[in-house]
């Protein structure tokens, strides 16, 4: 199974920011980290908590990760190193059920180069149906990611 690469990382981590003590995020969900909203047992975060330091937020990331990683590649098994990277920062923001009904994944599966995917990226923007300046800039910092040339 496909990893996250540093590419990858580097997007979510920039976009996501490190907040060591929890927070209410945008949607009023406990979060933690890099946008952590529930460890790796499975338990959610709650108000109050910390981590001790930029280390074990990265570790919690990595863990929490992975369920989004398995969703992207079982969704999409077929993609370059950038695809991936990309698709799973968006689905690490946005849950993997919308991503798994989106037609970003749609198209994907039919053409994973279809350049009208830009687009579809730009559709996921919005925080209680409002345009957010954040999420714009991390659509699209996905999609040039995404369309980035692989080096074999």
């Amino acid at each position: 199974m496909r990893s996250t690469s540093i590419n990858g990382l580097k997007i979510i981590k920039a976009y996501e920011g490190l907040k060591l003590s929890a927070y209410l995020c945008p949607a009023k969900v406990a979060t933690i980290g890099y946008g952590s909203t529930r460890y790796p047992d499975g338990r959610k975060v709650l108000m109050g908590e910390k981590l001790v330091n930029e280390a074990m937020a990265t570790q919690l990331l990595l863990a929490t990760l992975e369920p989004f990683e398995s969703v992207v590649n079982k969704s999409l098994p077929n993609l370059n190193q950038y695809q991936f990277d990309a698709l799973v920062s968006l689905c690490y923001n946005i849950g993997g059920s919308a991503f798994g009904r989106s037609t970003l994944v749609r198209k994907a599966k039919v053409n994973a180069n279809d350049p009208s995917i830009a687009d579809e990226f730009m559709r996921w923007n919005k925080a209680g149906g409002k345009v957010l300046q954040g999420l714009t800039n991390r659509r699209a910092a996905e999609a040039k990611l995404y369309f980035t040339p692989c080096k074999v």
